[in-house]
């Protein structure tokens, strides 16, 4: 599985500490920026990691913007993408469990290093249940597709 992780400025330090852990638990990634504290606009990295998803060429994303309401926002705009905002445990393994989110997305100022790396951990390690919420997940996808048919996405 590839992981491909964003950030902004705001993000930058949990960047890092996710970065560090990916390494360490041997995950193949790739760091999509930023790769400093200078002010930059989360768009722009929001939409280099959710394309990467969206086109299939990464199995998984992670994005980390001051809140992660932003990044949020630019990630859920792609098709295919089911970015989940998780700053606890039950959140990110509920989105795997039960939405087979794709991106993870994180408060870089509302959750600490250690409860991230218990995030991303509990994150990359659930499976998607599938089921009753592939059906529900097909819906989405029903909904999604309907939109950029009608050109409104």
């Amino acid at each position: 599985m590839k992981i491909a992780v964003g950030c902004d400025h705001a993000g930058f330090g949990l960047k890092e500490d996710v970065v560090g852990l990916l390494k360490a638990l041997a995950y193949d990634f790739m760091d999509c920026g930023t790769n400093g504290t200078s002010s930059v606009d989360y768009p722009d990295f929001g939409e280099k990691v959710a394309g990467l998803v969206s086109s299939g060429e990464v199995e998984k994303g992670i994005l980390i913007c001051g809140t992660g309401i932003g990044m949020s926002i630019v990630a859920n705009k792609f098709p295919n993408v089911r970015a989940a905002l998780c700053n606890d445990l039950f959140s990110a393994k509920m989105s795997r469990m039960h939405n087979d989110a794709n991106i993870l997305v994180l408060g870089g100022r509302v959750i600490g290093k250690d409860l991230a790396a218990e995030i991303v951990k509990t994150w990359l390690e659930t499976p998607f249940e599938g089921e009753r919420h592939l059906r529900r997940i097909n819906k989405i996808k029903t909904i999604e597709e309907s939109i950029h048919a009608n050109g409104n996405g």
